[in-house]
Formats: structure tokens, sequence, C-alpha cells
């Protein structure tokens, strides 16, 4: 690995529980890969690891393996996330421990691993909206957020200042913020080729400017969790005092366990607290987060009046894909969705201000006297269990999975959700002498696969 920066070394030299020689001596070693399992979807992958501490669904992997020849990693059944960030999980818990009827953004959230575990720790009467503003990693975004198959999971792809206009809206806002990215440098050396002192002030000066956009639209009393990657104090701690200085804030203490290794810190002008990770004294990379009370007050926007648009005539025809029975029917640009039926009235005041990519849960479209699922049922925890399903082993699924012939044969007529280990992968429809795979080309496995991926 290339020197690390002796500028950052040294404005790190005042940083509480910064250790030069431990600090330089990690970055000789690799990082660590963890990932965290879906509370629903349930399988035993991994499920024997080590726990990460902060996360009972969290665990620690010996090596990396290569997830993409894992037909349990496309059927969503975890999600590979670096370990110190699933400590929101923690904060999360702790600091909102009534979790009904909540309105949360995620608004930096590609690729989604903070967004799935959000969406793990919310009851189905909340609505979480997953946000990234850069349009290629949103598509990133609304595949994994697809994977982990929460209906109350919306994507949408908007700059801060367009949320800003939902004057309190939110109840919680995460704001993982971009930054210089030091946390990273185990994991990424291109992070350590981009740093710079200049980034660092450049990266918080926009760390400023995106909670400012922003601020409206979390309500009085509302939580905002705050993020980076980066040890710098300029864009964790500075940022803090800042919050303090231009707006009406508290801030909100977490709990520790010692034995974490988690260090607290304090900020310099108005004391506020924030958990700082170090990767000599955690098993995970490099990380800060903190979480602060809006006390100012917000008007509210004033909900608007709307026709629902509920299609029971197509409800009738596609509701054997679900399981519960307390969602509504909407026609969409790809045919009919699903959404939670308390969450109309959301869609119609968030259509006025933002651009959703994805809402609810794509159902597909009626064809003659037939339905055409859409992939997303495969994958939803919402799907019924009593779907024409065939079961295949991992030969076959890796092989559903290239949109190649998994030698599936000896089927009836008709739509079959393909599953591993009981989790869907996607559908076939068998038409007697051959098998249609019907796995969105955007979701197949494009690498080559050797002899022992198949085993």
């Amino acid at each position: 690995m290339k020197p690390l920066p002796e500028i950052l070394l040294t404005d790190l030299g005042q940083v509480k529980g910064f250790d030069k020689g431990a600090f330089i001596a990690v970055h000789e070693t690799a990082a660590v890969t963890s990932v965290r399992l879906h509370p629903v979807k349930q399988t035993e992958v991994f499920e024997n690891y080590e726990e990460v501490p902060w996360c009972t669904e969290g665990r620690y992997l010996p090596e990396r393996p290569v997830f993409t020849t894992d037909p349990l990693y496309h059927a969503g059944a975890y999600y590979v996330q670096e370990a110190s960030s699933m400590f929101l999980s923690h904060v999360v818990q702790q600091l909102i421990p009534d979790r009904n009827n909540l309105r949360v953004l995620d608004l930096c959230a590609a690729p989604g691993g903070k967004s799935t575990l959000i969406a793990s720790l919310l009851e189905k009467d909340c609505l979480l909206i997953s946000n990234e503003v850069i349009r290629a990693r949103a598509s990133i975004l609304e595949e994994n957020i697809t994977r982990w198959g929460y209906m109350n999971t919306w994507v949408a792809s908007n700059d801060p200042k367009d949320f800003g206009k939902l004057k309190g809206y939110f109840d919680v806002i995460v704001v993982d913020a971009p930054c210089s990215g030091s946390g990273l440098f185990r994991k990424d050396e291109r992070a350590l080729d981009e740093w710079s002192e200049a980034n660092v002030q450049l990266c918080a000066q926009r760390q400023q400017r995106i909670l400012a956009d922003v601020w409206p639209a979390l309500k009085e009393n509302g939580i905002l969790i705050y993020a980076t990657c980066s040890y710098s104090p300029q864009e964790d701690e500075e940022i803090l005092d800042w919050l303090a200085d231009d707006f009406e804030v508290t801030s909100l203490p977490v709990q520790l366990r010692e034995e974490w290794g988690v260090v607290e810190t304090t900020s310099t002008k108005h004391q506020f607290k924030g958990y700082r990770f170090f990767p000599y004294k955690v098993q995970g990379e490099g990380f800060f987060i903190a979480a602060v009370r809006k006390n100012n007050e917000e008007s509210e926007l004033k909900q608007p009046r709307f026709k629902p648009a509920h299609d029971s005539k197509v409800y009738q025809q596609c509701k054997h894909l679900l399981q519960s029975d307390d969602w509504i029917c909407l026609a969409d640009k790809e045919g009919y969705m699903a959404i939670n039926s308390q969450h109309e009235r959301d869609l119609n005041l968030l259509q006025q201000y933002v651009y959703l990519r994805k809402t609810g849960l794509q159902l597909g479209s009626p064809v003659k006297n037939d339905w055409l699922p859409a992939h997303e049922v495969a994958l939803s925890i919402n799907r019924s269990q009593s779907l024409p399903s065939i079961e295949v082993n991992k030969e076959q699924a890796l092989k559903f999975l290239k949109k190649e012939d998994a030698g599936i044969v000896g089927l009836e007529k008709g739509w079959y959700l393909v599953t591993y280990a009981g989790l869907g992968l996607g559908w076939i429809k068998a038409l007697g002498n051959r098998v249609n795979n019907y796995l969105p080309k955007n979701w197949r496995i494009r690498m080559e696969i050797t002899d022992a991926d198949w085993a």
C-alpha cells in the first residue's frame, strides 16, 4: 500500500483515540469482509459466523468469497456491508424505539447498505425514501432495494434541494454524506489516490450545503443522523458545530459498550457527541456517525386531496401473487404496482415535488387471459408462499441467472417461480416442449463461471 498522507496523520494527532503507529500498521493489513443477513429471507448461510457486536444480523467472514457465484446473494438473503457502517442499526434502535408510522429519508443512499438496514428495522406502515442524485448509481440502488424486497421502500433520484420543498414531512433523515474517504483507504486504494487537504475542505463545504438544503424537510423534533467515512474533524465534529451554530438542534448521545472499541468524541464548540471507528480498535473500516434532534418549528405541508386510484378489477387478477391483502393496485408506466394502502396519500404528495424511480412493488401486467408477473414479485418478502415454484440446485440456479439452459424439464404449462433454498430468484414459463426464462437481461450474471463455482 502507498504511504499514508503525512498531513492527514498530523491533523489526526489531536483526535481522541488516534494512535499513529497503530493507524499505519493496520493499513498494512487487509480490510475485513462482513455481511448483514436478511431478517425475513432466512437461510443458514453465514449464520454461525462471528456476529458484528452492534448489529445482530451482521456477520464477519474469514475471507471474501465470490458473491456473484452465490445464488443466495442474488436472492437477497444477505447484503455485503462494511461492519462499522452497520452501527446505524444500534443508533436507530436506541434513539427511535417506536418505529411505527414514520416517514424516513436516506438522502445519499447508493449503493443501498444503509437503506436495506433501515428497511429491516421499520414497521410496514412506515415509508422509507431511498434517494441517490447520480442516475447511474441510482440504478444500482434500485436493484439492491428490489433484491431486499420491501414494498414500503421507494427509490428517488433528486437533489437535496428538491426534498427541502417537502417542509416538515420526514420524521428521520439519514445523511451518509459524500466525503474525502480516508476511512476507506484499506478497502479502496483509489480513495488514497484522491485524498487531499483541499478535498477535505471541499467536502466539508458540500456537506454543509447538503444539510442546509434538506433541513426544511425534517419535521420539528425529527432526528437527523449524519455519517461519513472520513476521519477528518472538518467533516465530522466541525459539521456538528456548524449545525449547532446555524440551526436549533440538540445532540443525541448513544450508549456504547466499552469492549466495542468505538470512540465517543465531543465537538469543540458545542460539545455535541459523535462516534468514530478506527480499524485498529474495531473489526471494520473508518467511520463517523452522530445524531441530532431538530428543535425549531417547521410548518408542515398540507396533504393534497386526491381521488383513490385502486383498480379493484386488476387487483382480482393479480392478488394471488401476494400473501397479504392490505395493499392497493395502481396503474403505472410499466403495468401495475402494489403499495401499502396507507401510502397512497404519500404518493400523491411526493409526486408533486420529487422524481420517484420506484414506488411500491411492481406486479406485472395482464396479457390476454394471463398475468405476466414482474421480476420484483419473485424477490419480495410479500410474495405468496403458495405460488407454483420449482426448487433448483446451485448449478441450475447459476445457469438460470446467466440466462442459460438450466435443464428444467417435465413441467406442466404455466408460470413457475424459480427458488433456491426456498428463496425466489425469478420466473420461468413452461410451454410444454420448452421453458422461457423471464429474468430481466440487466439482472443476468455476465462473468464467466468456472467448474469450481458450479459446485
